[in-house]
């Protein structure tokens, strides 16, 4: 049965649209609470592992660039300078609370040999010594993603979370969770508070309800939520907007939409 409390290692992934305003630049009063929670969640005993996009978007914000790149080149220049900028800022913040982050960037091609073995060593060690996991793709060199705009970290998440074991993973959006059809189009849209299985129906029905900022949309994290119950790990898709929203989740009142794994 279902027990968000005893879950004890997280892998809690945010994207471009929690971390940032329509303006495209940092909102920074929801990532400096962002970053309290989690920490207060650590200190719980809980086992943080963040996935962290916005890369791009803060090198172009320190470049003095408005609109997004398009070519390719670009776009990894602005996530050299931002990747830089993304860990300078999560390092101050978590340090206010004593916290210690760590940065993993990662590439498919890593994930898909051998050689991921010694990122699941990484991260046990790292959570053996209490640090906060920070990943992200490494987009400097690794341009699918880039060149696709599909995914903005979702597939990511659903790999690192299995990697390192993990006992959920939480995909933080703007939407409040998985509806029976699109909210943005349709008021009477319902909420969906659990999916003990990913079918054809809830595909469909992904096909809909998008989100309205980054690049993944819904059915990415449908896809993600797919990796994750094979692996046996539970997912969550709750709205970032207001990051106090995962302590409702880990105390086990209702908040969102969870995908259960079947163990």
């Amino acid at each position: 049965m279902f027990d968000i409390k005893k879950k004890k290692r997280i892998v809690i992934k945010v994207g471009t649209s929690t971390l940032t305003h329509k303006t495209g630049r940092l909102n920074i009063r929801r990532v400096e609470k962002l970053v309290k929670v989690l920490s207060d969640l650590h200190n719980s005993g809980r086992e943080i592992i963040l996935v962290s996009s916005g890369a791009i978007g803060l090198g172009m914000a320190k470049l003095g660039m408005i609109a997004r790149p398009v070519e390719t080149s670009m776009k990894q220049a602005c996530a050299a300078v931002g990747q830089c900028e993304l860990m300078y800022m999560y390092d101050k913040l978590f340090g206010e609370y004593s916290i210690t982050v760590a940065q993993i960037l990662l590439t498919r091609y890593i994930i898909d040999t051998p050689r991921k073995n010694n990122v699941e060593n990484t991260f046990e060690k790292l959570i053996e010594r209490r640090v906060i996991p920070v990943v992200n793709e490494n987009d400097t060199v690794a341009i699918d993603e880039l060149e696709l705009e599909f995914g903005e970290n979702d597939s990511l998440a659903a790999h690192v979370a299995i990697l390192s074991q993990a006992d959920i993973l939480v995909m933080l959006s703007d939407i409040n969770g998985f509806y029976d059809s699109n909210p943005k189009t349709n008021p009477g849209a319902k909420l969906i508070p659990i999916v003990p299985e990913i079918n054809d129906e809830v595909r469909s029905l992904a096909g809909e309800a998008v989100s309205g900022l980054g690049t993944g949309g819904m059915i990415t994290k449908i896809n993600a939520a797919e990796l994750a119950v094979k692996a046996g790990i539970d997912m969550a898709i709750l709205n970032g907007r207001n990051p106090n929203i995962l302590y409702d989740l880990f105390d086990g009142k209702e908040a969102g939409t969870v995908f259960t794994a079947k163990k």
